[in-house]
């Protein structure tokens, strides 16, 4: 997160716990470096040593933690610590026709996308519940979780999948003052977006569909997180920050 797209933000999450998934790169490390900004100790969750060694470089705040999503360990040791927010970013697509989509594909992209966030979600959720002090929790979905896309069936059905379980969590966790919500971006400038956006007539396909004329920064989405874990969101739960430019309007 650069000088420039900090100066003005002033959420304060001083001595809250924050753990972020898929963290090392692109979404993740935006959103880790924005919620140490506001005063978080961050533990960054994410399989890559080297890449999360460089994103700790950035703040004392955040605490790099190898480690997979989707794997039981990570999760028994989730549950086991203190956690007051918690960021499901973690995620994975594999764009091809319906027809063409393997076993694999399907049970890697609903593996990650949607079974180890719930896993995850239940983890933090144990750990809110039993310090008894509340919580908050965002879910990275997307646009696609509200509308439909060819060549990403699996993916929309993840997403969509994820908007429901953000509903149902927030509203059986509303009486113990944890609040779920979602945040859903559009075509992010990413690494895992990197190979679709470098083709010229995807790139002005996807720029032509978003009225604000713009594929979106990974700070974009980093903002709209921050806002939803803070204080100034306490009345906020149960619902999906579409940070999308416009998109799901049409």
């Amino acid at each position: 997160m650069t000088a420039d797209a900090t100066r003005h933000f002033s959420v304060d999450l001083q001595g809250r716990v924050a753990v972020v998934t898929g963290a090392s790169r692109g979404l993740g490390a935006a959103i880790v470096r924005l919620l140490a900004h506001c005063g978080a100790t961050v533990h960054a969750v994410a399989r890559g040593a080297e890449e999360l060694a460089a994103l700790a470089a950035d703040s004392a705040n955040i605490r790099p933690w190898v480690a997979d999503a989707a794997d039981a360990g990570f999760h028994a040791a989730l549950a086991a610590m203190e956690v007051d927010l918690l960021v499901n970013n973690a995620g994975t697509n594999a764009p091809m026709p319906m027809a063409d989509v393997p076993d694999d594909v399907l049970d890697r992209v609903m593996g990650l996308n949607l079974r180890a966030a719930y896993l995850v979600a239940q983890a933090a959720v144990r750990s809110m519940l039993r310090h008894g002090r509340g919580g908050a929790i965002v879910n990275i979905t997307s646009q696609m979780g509200h509308v439909g896309s060819p060549g990403r069936t699996v993916y929309c059905m993840t997403k969509h999948g994820l908007e429901g379980l953000t509903k149902a969590m927030a509203v059986e966790l509303a009486p113990n003052g944890i609040r779920v919500n979602s945040v859903a971006p559009t075509f992010i400038e990413t690494p895992l977006t990197a190979p679709m956006l470098a083709d010229p007539a995807f790139r002005a396909f996807v720029t032509e569909m978003i009225p604000l004329g713009r594929i979106g920064k990974p700070e974009d989405v980093a903002a709209a997180v921050a806002y939803l874990l803070s204080d100034a969101a306490g009345m906020v739960t149960g619902t999906s920050l579409l940070v999308d430019g416009g998109w799901t309007a049409r």
